[in-house]
């Protein structure tokens, strides 16, 4: 364990262990006699301690022993002293157990329960947790424990804190010291006790703190962990922020017939397939959020009525809760031109998953332009369908490129008031950056290096949109690539975080067609995640052939897609295609020559960011299929994924899953598709 190669053990060791053995199996088979048969006696429950003494792993003995404390609390001649003498039997029980085990889930447990019974002194628990914490100053189970008796003894976090320092200073290499300071800072923060109301007070003098310890021995881990959680709690604002949305602020919709186009007075208007008569409103939130409905969020415009918005959010668990959330708004049939105003948060409702309130009220406005346009629906051909086509890229002049990335920077919300608050947030990130590169300078640190990379990447993403460009994109993307090199371990981990470097980088890849739908190409960048949606809210035709990637989740986000190309990566089962059932406007996806069907055990579930988070199958009502033929049975997966896309368009060869007999379950689920791998249907 932890890296320590086992040892043979030695011939009186095997001896010594096999008399064990059978010993405990005797003490067993006598115990769950007495357990079987509820029998509670004097010479039982020491039966049960003796049995603890040699196991304390042994959770059925301290649950037989629950059941005995009950059993004699509620005898008829039960009084105070022999309620205390019970418990205090149970204590020294325990730390009997503890001697053999300081480790035991269940002894610690035990004497938690023990203590809850509210007739035993609590005074003694800190000189016992002193004992076991010489022994162990990084075990976590007392730890724990102790937060649990500072609790019940109302004992201060500030003088926990001070504990905190005195164990890091006698063994800076103490995790569990370090962790349990920033449980103790984050409550102080929470309930901003006196002294801690304001982080950059508290902040600054944290870092200097965990500097000695890095300082020290820039090999240790424990200190670096701290440091994490110290940056997060310089990067991240309490309270959520909007940070994008789709229309963005001061920009055109215009609807045509079928078709929706969105422009500003700095770009051209660009082509989207939408539903009849309505387009998405997408909101961005810098953190998940509960709580967006049309209370929170209103729409004020002149064709229809705020509380006929559903807002829904995009979520791959299927929660209430999430980063982006969308309602479609509907317009007229006849002509209009139209102001809509979006206010977000004016209303107290929006609350992120740590519980704190939405406080930034935002006001989104653009225009709507409606034009009626009759068309002949069976003029429709596949021939006019977008295709991933060289000339739907084609890059203007200088001038159209930075219209275009002026247009592209009007989605980011400006939260001038949070940027104001944050400067002490700047300058603690200004000096950790000049820190780190003085470490790296004299130590050659993989550590060192990721956390550099972390902060110059927090640094720009703080300055962004406020500042151009990402100003250190370069040196992270450097920073990343050494790390690959050096710790070929988690190379998969930095090609992650380097890959969503390179997407923030490529932003200024977008380009248009006149009139056209507004493409971004990714294409053999070696991505191997997505990342920086809210930068990608408008795009339409996104390509994404030739990288490594196995999971698209965050995909969902780009509401606007309607073509898609997902060619020679590595998703590896129908799962991973998930996020695309929330776009509603996807017509064209290219899934060709990627890993479906090579694996027998769907590994998308655990590429997503948890395997509990994973949805597929649980709103499929399995009698749809029954209704069908075995064909669709057997294929309930691709069923479930595919019954609610709208493609006209789908390449899947060089799929191994994708023969001919998959091919027809496709063309059924799918009625509306025109044309599979390059072949019109009939």
């Amino acid at each position: 364990m932890h890296g320590r190669p086992r040892k043979a053990p030695k011939p009186e060791d095997e001896a010594a262990s096999s008399a064990k053995a059978q010993k405990l199996r005797a003490l067993q088979t006598q115990f769950f006699s007495f357990h079987h048969n509820k029998i509670y006696t004097k010479e039982a429950v020491e039966l049960s301690a003796k049995l603890l003494e040699i196991n304390p792993e042994s959770y059925t003995a301290w649950n037989y022993r629950k059941l005995a404390v009950e059993h004699y609390l509620n005898l008829p001649d039960c009084n105070p002293d022999s309620i205390k003498s019970v418990l205090d039997d149970e204590l020294r029980v325990v730390e009997n157990a503890l001697r053999q085990n300081f480790k035991s889930y269940g002894a610690w447990h035990h004497r938690k329960w023990v203590l809850s019974k509210g007739h035993s002194s609590i005074d003694n628990e800190l000189r016992l947790l002193d004992k076991f914490q010489k022994a162990d100053s990084r075990n976590f189970h007392a730890w724990n424990y102790r937060r649990f008796v500072a609790e019940s003894m109302k004992r201060s976090e500030q003088d926990e804190l001070k504990y905190t320092e005195d164990m890091i200073y006698a063994n800076f290499s103490n995790y569990s010291a370090w962790h349990n300071r920033s449980v103790l800072l984050s409550a102080l923060f929470d309930k901003k006790a006196e002294g801690f109301l304001l982080k950059e007070k508290v902040l600054p003098e944290e870092y200097e703190f965990i500097h000695q310890a890095i300082f020290t021995d820039p090999d240790d881990q424990s200190g670096w962990f701290y440091h994490l959680w110290l940056l997060d709690q310089t990067v991240t604002t309490d309270s959520p922020l909007l940070a994008s949305s789709w229309p963005g602020h001061g920009s055109d919709v215009l609807l045509v017939g079928d078709r929706c186009y969105n422009g500003s007075a700095f770009s051209p208007f660009s082509a989207l397939h939408s539903d009849s008569g309505s387009f998405p409103i997408v909101l961005y939130f810098n953190q998940p959020v509960r709580g967006v409905n049309s209370s929170t969020v209103t729409v004020e415009c002149g064709f229809n009525k705020n509380e006929d918005l559903l807002w829904k959010p995009l979520s791959a668990s299927n929660s209430q809760t999430a980063r982006v959330w969308v309602a479609h708004l509907k317009v007229p049939s006849s002509d209009l031109h139209s102001t809509v105003e979006v206010s977000v948060g004016h209303t107290k409702g929006i609350i992120s998953t740590r519980g704190f309130e939405y406080s930034h009220p935002s006001m989104l406005s653009f225009k709507v332009h409606v034009q009626p346009m009759e068309r002949d629906s069976s003029q429709v051909s596949v021939a006019e369908s977008i295709s991933l086509r060289e000339e739907n890229f084609k890059v203007y002049g200088k001038q159209s490129e930075e219209s275009i990335i002026d247009s592209f920077d009007q989605l980011i919300i400006k939260n001038g008031r949070e940027t104001t608050a944050s400067n002490w947030r700047f300058e603690a990130l200004a000096k950790e950056i000049e820190c780190f590169r003085e470490l790296l300078s004299l130590v050659d640190c993989k550590i060192g290096k990721l956390t550099l990379a972390r902060l110059l990447k927090a640094y720009d993403a703080m300055s962004y949109p406020f500042a151009n460009k990402l100003v250190h994109s370069e040196e992270v993307l450097e920073l990343y690539s050494d790390l690959m090199k050096l710790d070929r371990t988690h190379y998969q981990f930095y090609k992650d975080e380097r890959s969503i470097v390179l997407l923030q980088k490529y932003k200024d890849s977008v380009s248009s067609a006149i009139c056209g739908p507004i493409c971004l190409r990714l294409n053999n960048l070696s991505l191997s995640r997505m990342g920086a949606f809210e930068k990608l809210l408008w795009v339409e035709m996104l390509d994404l052939s030739h990288n490594e990637l196995q999971s698209i989740e965050g995909l969902e986000a780009m509401q606007l897609l309607s073509c898609l190309s997902l060619r020679n990566n590595k998703l590896r089962s129908l799962t991973a295609l998930e996020p695309l059932r929330k776009l509603k406007l996807l017509r064209i996806l290219d899934i060709s020559y990627n890993q479906i069907g090579d694996h027998s055990i769907d590994t998308t579930r655990y590429v997503c960011s948890s395997p509990l988070s994973h949805s597929v199958g649980s709103e499929l009502n399995r009698d749809e299929t029954v209704t069908s033929d075995v064909a669709l049975i057997n294929n309930w997966e691709a069923f479930y994924i595919f019954k609610d896309f709208n493609l006209n368009q789908l390449d899947i060869v060089g799929n191994t899953i994708a023969d001919e007999k998959f091919k027809s379950v496709l063309v059924k689920i799918m009625p509306k598709l025109k044309q599979l791998d390059g072949k019109l249907l009939d």
